[in-house]
């Protein structure tokens, strides 16, 4: 007897935190459309959509049962179609994290998720009770084996699920983006499939929350390990292919994206969402000339269109004509609104306000800092007067070593750069520049010449820190892959820069625990995934 083709529909969407209500609307009108358009059996959505990704404490509060409740109670209203959703929910007194398929408002089967990630950005044994059991349920004659995320770079999930009797593997995801993160999923997914000869459908969220960014990619894969269906990146996609005795008909694959790509697409989404998402009628930022900034604009503009961009252009006597005349030149580019607000009657009256207090002491960084603050109280006043959020500018390398003034330009909402090396800056915007190559937004001088906060004359960053191939070398060693002194220094490194560079990570964690949340993009950024206490003893190199 030949098994008819089970039509699947991937919906690969974006949704908010914490909006029950309107994260219902939006699996209702896409299951709409599944079933209209697509004439699809089943749907399938992302792992906890229901509440958003990753609800953190929300989980905890008292409401989120019954309203959990009455959002699934409410996917009766769109019949005639198998709906496959994840959401949280109390079974047996403990909160799991469950993939639930339903049918005409009722569900037909749970499966609690059993893997639970703590570990980088995941905490989720702080929450959840992990299952124990597979799940296993038939539809048009395929019998269907539900894991969620984690459980797919695991083998005991999939192998449970086999043995119960299932015929294709369904794993629902909140993945989250990092450099590499794609081929790292294809090669999991890739071994549960050798496992268990069993084919897999890999179904991703997409979308931003907070630092976090999910980039999609959901893709379908053949017993043989061939992938036969990959959605887009960094964009919602609604898609419907056919799983049948041979396994998965072959479907439209989204190409691959380059490095700089993946990057550019993720921040320009996460730049989106957290505008969108929080409320915010725009972005400001403060326009200085250099490349960070003239970065930040960019991404920016492509995030919300140009209409919705602020740039500030605040000069000192510090700022040179190269600055200011680049700075304009990429607000006429990108078309956005722009500024110029300069900031000398304000420094100068900080300096003769605290000049009794500072006679008799020479001048060092406090001066400079004054700019610096000087700036970032105009961009905060900009911001509540107009509802827009400011984008700070500072990247991975400054902040990881403290090159930066709290209170001043670490003042804002959102650090675009704050998981982005220096050295990936620049590809960045060589990457950007490209994409409109006959209006390039960022001047080629501003990617050449030596980069400078210009807070002091001739100032330039290396007077302080090592040159950025070095330095961002070293920082991925140590802050990235947690490689101690002796290792860094032992794989080539000089001893004294290796022991600065520590020192300087060490001593500013006070400055990262209180700027803006940045935009993750690596496998361990400032944030989530790598939490220090401010005071401690540990010595650095060990």
């Amino acid at each position: 007897m030949t098994v008819p083709a089970l039509r699947i529909a991937l919906a690969q969407a974006d949704f908010l935190v914490g909006d029950i209500p309107g994260n219902v609307d939006k699996v209702l009108a896409l299951s709409r459309r599944a079933r209209d358009e697509q004439a699809a059996d089943l749907v399938v959505f992302p792992e906890l959509c229901l509440v958003g990704y990753p609800p953190e404490d929300l989980l905890l509060r008292p409401s989120l049962e019954g309203r959990i409740a009455t959002a699934l109670a409410r996917l009766g209203e769109v019949p005639g179609i198998h709906i496959l959703i994840g959401y949280p929910a109390r079974r047996d007194g403990r909160l799991r994290n469950l993939a639930g398929l339903y049918r005409d408002g009722q569900c037909l089967a749970e499966y609690a998720k059993q893997e639970l990630p703590n570990y980088q950005v995941f905490d989720e044994r702080r929450y959840f009770t992990p299952g124990q059991s597979a799940t296993v349920v038939e539809l048009k004659g395929h019998r269907l084996g539900l894991t969620v995320c984690e459980d797919i770079w695991h083998a005991g999930p999939a192998m449970a699920a086999k043995a119960a009797g299932a015929t294709l593997l369904l794993n629902l995801n909140a993945s989250p983006f990092h450099q590499g993160k794609q081929a790292e999923r294809m090669a999991a997914v890739g071994a549960r499939v050798r496992e268990t000869s069993l084919p897999a459908l890999y179904l991703n969220t997409v979308g931003a929350q907070d630092e976090l960014v999910f980039d999609g990619g959901s893709f379908a894969m053949n017993a043989d390990g061939e992938v036969q269906a990959e959605l887009p990146r960094f964009a919602e996609a609604l898609v419907t292919i056919e799983f049948g005795a041979g396994g998965f008909a072959p479907a439209a694959r989204a190409g691959a994206l380059a490095p700089e790509a993946e990057v550019y697409e993720a921040l320009v989404l996460g730049v989106r969402d957290y505008v969108q998402k929080s409320g915010f009628r725009g972005a400001v930022l403060g326009l200085s000339g250099g490349i960070d900034s003239a970065l930040t604009l960019a991404i920016a503009v492509d995030a919300i269109g140009a209409d919705r961009v602020q740039a500030v252009m605040m000069p000192y006597r510090y700022t040179s004509t190269m600055s200011l005349e680049d700075a304009e030149a990429e607000a006429r580019i990108l078309g956005v609104h722009y500024s110029v607000l300069p900031i000398a009657p304000m420094v100068e009256a900080f300096s003769e306000t605290l000049a009794t207090e500072f006679a008799g002491l020479a001048r060092d960084k406090t001066e400079e800092n004054l700019q610096a603050r000087a700036r970032g109280v105009l961009l905060m006043a900009i911001s509540n007067k107009k509802g827009l959020l400011v984008l700070t500018t500072g990247n991975k390398s400054e902040m990881a070593v403290g090159y930066a003034t709290l209170y001043g330009d670490m003042a804002g909402g959102l650090d675009v750069l704050k998981d982005v090396p220096k050295t990936l800056v620049f590809r960045l915007a060589e990457y950007r520049n490209a994409l409109t190559p006959e209006h390039p937004p960022i001047p080629q001088r501003v990617i050449d010449r030596p980069p400078s906060a210009e807070l002091a004359p001739d100032q330039k960053d290396e007077d302080s820190l090592p040159p950025y191939p070095v330095l961002d070398a070293i920082l991925k060693r140590y802050v990235e892959e947690d490689e101690s002194a002796e290792a860094i220094i032992a794989a080539g490194f000089d001893g004294e820069t290796v022991m600065r560079v520590i020192r300087m990570v060490d001593g500013n964690e006070y400055k990262r625990r209180q700027a803006a949340i940045g935009l993750r993009i690596t496998r361990r950024g400032f944030g989530k995934d790598r939490r220090y206490p401010i005071v401690n003893g540990w010595k650095a190199g060990h």
